[in-house]
């Protein structure tokens, strides 16, 4: 597997999980890539639950490293 088949399979699982999430992708390298994600309060923890097996086996069978990094998108900012 890719690192974009490992990312496009990534949003995919992320889109079911909450359809209205906003995903930023950065390739870090030919191997590694790291998805920010910024969704409803509610459906975090459906986006953690949904990916976090998927990225596990992709980093052990395939040895590409997608990291998911869910945000709150209803949060204020951080001040400081």
């Amino acid at each position: 597997m890719t690192i974009d088949d490992a990312i496009q399979k990534m949003i995919d699982l992320i889109k079911v999980a909450s359809a209205s999430a906003e995903i930023k992708s950065a390739k870090m390298s030919d191997e590694e890539a790291r998805l920010s994600v910024y969704a409803p309060a509610d459906d975090m923890q459906k986006i953690k639950d949904a990916t976090f097996m998927p990225a596990m086996d992709m980093l052990n069978d395939d040895g590409v490293d997608v990291q998911v990094f869910v945000y709150d998108k209803d949060a204020p900012p951080l001040k400081g």
